[in-house]
């Protein structure tokens, strides 16, 4: 049960953070990808400091934000597990400039105008979630932005919690260690993380969307780019000499299993996707995704792909495709299921809060999908945020404050066991 004012100032801490632009740029080659990232986290980090939060520090290699509360348990009980918990500053490719969050207190139930001006509604027909949060206090966009409560609202719940447990010296528990990185949005973030200096048993994000998710099953994902090769030249001399790029990008794409799209896919399914494409007769340059949550399967998928392109480059006099093919992350549950404690100890949190979990698989990925095989075992949380990544995204500050009291609870039972 949450309890009156037991998280002080948070939504206002929200709304503050919430308006600061922290996007970031996925073709960008600076570290982190926006200098606003970094801005934001030097801000975080003197708010940090001022609340007593210890070992308050900004690295600039990693570009994380990490800080400690220190264990108040006697010696005797050293062996209390660090947990570590962990957000992202960066928002979505989405506009992020001039947000301004409204606020609806005691939300009604009925459709939201976001602007009149521009007769933008969020209405319950389209979102039926709505109804699940009638008495609440609703935090929206103004129609013309992202909210950027993902991942603003798991930063906000993690500080939070912890700003409750250093005015509450008489709650026990372990070292706590407190992570907040850059562009997470854009899959760059987590590999930058140092899993060794943060020093945690195991950890948590708090990056998922309606209160109850919880994820410890993602996809193993890979990325491939290729370049299609053609030979442009004017169409009245191009007969048996003109090879048209865009036809053959098209041809590549119609080779693909039609049905395993992520418009046709759902559960255990996995895909191929083409995310990006632009160029013209001489040249065009395609980007896929490909996802599976089996790995064994994932391999299968990427070795399909390569041989597609073989088959299609031995169609020519020459090779006119190149492809290269990275992968990005893989399923943490692979690790995961060998100790499914951090698991456990989130359903059991869950459920002393009066949450039922919801675990579906995460048709996705998430900065615990790199921690995780850095070495520390890292499950995802809830935050409360839904319709994210676009205008309609909302978060309410009861939604949030389930997350503190689930991130409370987690320390409690590990302190306890």
């Amino acid at each position: 049960m949450i309890l009156i004012n037991k998280y002080k100032g948070m939504l206002e801490q929200f709304v503050r953070y919430a308006k600061v632009d922290t996007r970031s740029d996925l073709h960008s080659v600076e570290v982190p990808s926006t200098a606003k990232q970094v801005d934001f986290l030097m801000l975080l980090q003197e708010e940090l400091k001022e609340l007593g939060f210890c070992d308050v520090m900004y690295d600039e290699l990693t570009t994380f934000l990490t800080a400690t509360i220190p264990s108040n348990l006697p010696e005797e009980h050293a062996d209390v597990p660090t947990i570590g918990f962990i957000a992202h500053v960066d928002t979505a490719d989405f506009n992020s400039e001039n947000i301004q969050p409204q606020v609806f207190h005691h939300y009604d139930g009925q459709d939201v105008v976001l602007n009149q001006e521009q007769n933008i509604v969020m209405s319950v027909e389209e979102f039926p979630h709505l109804k699940n949060y009638v008495g609440e206090t609703l935090v929206t966009t103004d129609g013309t932005t992202l909210l950027g409560a993902d991942d603003k609202a798991g930063l906000v719940s993690i500080v939070q919690a912890g700003i409750y447990l250093l005015n509450h010296p008489e709650i026990k528990h372990g070292k706590i260690r407190l992570a907040f990185g850059c562009d997470e949005e854009i899959g760059k973030g987590a590999h930058r993380f140092d899993a060794e200096s943060f020093g945690a048993d195991f950890a948590y994000t708090l990056d998922s969307g309606e209160v109850g998710k919880l994820e410890y099953e993602t996809f193993n994902a890979a990325g491939a780019k290729l370049v299609f090769h053609g030979t442009s030249v004017h169409p009245g001399s191009a007969y048996g000499v003109m090879v048209n790029a865009l036809a053959e990008a098209a041809k590549f794409f119609n080779r693909l299993p039609k049905v395993e799209v992520p418009e046709k896919t759902k559960g255990y399914d996995g895909f191929y996707m083409l995310s990006q494409q632009k160029g013209d007769i001489g040249e065009v340059r395609a980007t896929y995704i490909i996802r599976d949550h089996s790995k064994e399967k994932f391999l299968e998928r990427k070795a399909n792909f390569l041989q597609l392109v073989e088959e299609q480059n031995n169609t020519y006099d020459h090779p006119r495709i190149d492809c290269t093919i990275v992968d990005q992350y893989y399923n943490m549950y692979d690790i995961l299921k060998e100790d499914m404690t951090p698991v456990e100890l989130a359903k059991e949190a869950y459920r002393a809060c009066g949450i039922e979990p919801v675990i579906n698989p995460f048709r996705g990925g998430t900065d615990g999908c790199i921690i995780t095989f850095k070495g520390i075992p890292t499950p995802n949380l809830f935050t409360g945020a839904e319709n994210l990544h676009g205008q309609y995204e909302f978060v309410t500050l009861e939604s949030m404050q389930k997350a503190s009291d689930v991130v409370l609870k987690i320390i409690e039972l590990t302190t306890d066991k």
